[in-house]
């Protein structure tokens, strides 16, 4: 009885695989020492496919479905083992599981910047990056150019392959586009789609089909970046003066916030504010006012002399030519002979002195 339970243990009756994982491609299912039992069930679920290998070359391939290995479900297989007659014998064979379902969120980017040329800027380098999405179409191709002997082939092990072939699709893309640099972005959705037709048959050499391409981004280098931002500054600004006003009038409240220490903080505060108060007031009147044509000058009135004159004074406030002993001015009424009195000691003096001789006080 033992005997016949470990005979039985030798044979496979059941052929399936649940997938616990999110990244695995391909699974052997393990075979290796035991024989399949012809009649056993083999149950292929959605998004897999199933290959029977036989000594190295593939067999019969199961699309999803539960079936009953027979000779007449196995045809290849049954012209390679010569059985006739639906002779059942258990066989040797190793079965592979392809996950066919979409890979998704697969990254790709440019390992280094990408050459260009553009009518703006000249030479540019850019970088991009984004995402696709693929899935298993020919699982026979897949497994023969692939796959290999292993236990398990996982989408890290091809990450490498398809980026690189992607990068190669995406330089020769920009490339031919021409589009301008500041266009690139309002084109990607149609570069997402040219590039995933451009990659079909580079996926497809390996039973493979690009389900899914984004360009997430293509970026600028930092330099260009960042001249890019000032001359964007300036578009936003737009008037300087106007500008100049607003920086003035935030320089004065910055300087009502800051209050100095002690009374030389206050005198250091208030010098400075009367130096942004003045830049101010020339920042708001030098816009608004036109150029101001030279005013001219009023004609210095002439006084007929009325007999011969000696020599004349010239008026302090219309400089008219005033005769010694007019007191008056004739064109504008100005005193010519003002008096000034000291202050301090009283002291009278017509002479045009600004402090007084005898007690040294300023003339009022």
């Amino acid at each position: 009885m033992g005997l016949f339970k470990f005979i039985r243990g030798q044979f496979i009756e059941v052929i399936e695989w649940t997938d616990h994982t999110t990244d695995t491609l391909v699974y052997r299912f393990p075979v290796q020492g035991n024989e399949i039992k012809m009649g056993a069930q083999l149950t292929v679920r959605e998004s897999q496919t199933a290959i029977f290998v036989n000594e190295g070359q593939i067999a019969d391939v199961f699309s999803p479905g539960r079936y009953e290995l027979t000779t007449e479900n196995m045809p290849i297989m049954t012209k390679l083992r010569s059985w006739k007659y639906g002779f059942n014998s258990p066989f040797k064979a190793e079965v592979y599981f392809i996950n066919t379902k979409q890979f998704t969120n697969q990254k790709w980017g440019t390992a280094n910047p990408i050459m260009m040329r553009d009518q703006e800027f000249g030479m540019l380098r850019l970088r991009a990056f984004g995402i696709y999405s693929y899935r298993v179409t020919d699982p026979a191709k897949f497994l023969k150019e692939l796959f290999g002997t292993s236990s398990t082939f996982q989408t890290q092990d091809i990450a490498g392959q398809l980026r690189g072939m992607i990068i190669s699709g995406m330089t020769d893309l920009v490339a031919e586009s021409k589009i301008p640099a500041l266009d690139l972005a309002m084109h990607y959705d149609e570069l997402g789609e040219q590039a995933r037709h451009k990659m079909g048959p580079r996926f497809g050499e390996f039973g493979l089909e690009v389900a899914s391409f984004v360009v997430e981004n293509i970026s600028l280098p930092k330099e260009v970046e960042e001249v890019l931002d000032r001359r964007t500054s300036m578009g936003i600004i737009g008037d300087m003066n106007k500008y100049a006003q607003y920086q003035a009038a935030e320089a004065i409240r910055e300087a009502a916030r800051n209050e100095g220490g002690g009374t030389a903080g206050a005198g250091v505060g208030l010098g400075a504010g009367v130096g942004l108060g003045q830049m101010m007031v020339g920042a708001f009147t030098q816009p608004q006012q036109a150029p101001q044509q030279p005013q001219p000058q009023p004609t210095p009135a002439v006084v007929p002399a009325t007999a011969p004159t000696a020599a004349a004074l010239a008026c302090p406030k219309c400089q008219a030519q005033v005769p010694t002993d007019f007191k008056f001015c004739g064109g504008c009424g100005t005193n010519m002979n003002p008096v000034k009195k000291c202050g301090q000691c009283g002291l009278e003096s017509k002479s045009d002195i600004n402090f007084c001789p005898q007690c040294g006080n300023k003339f009022e």
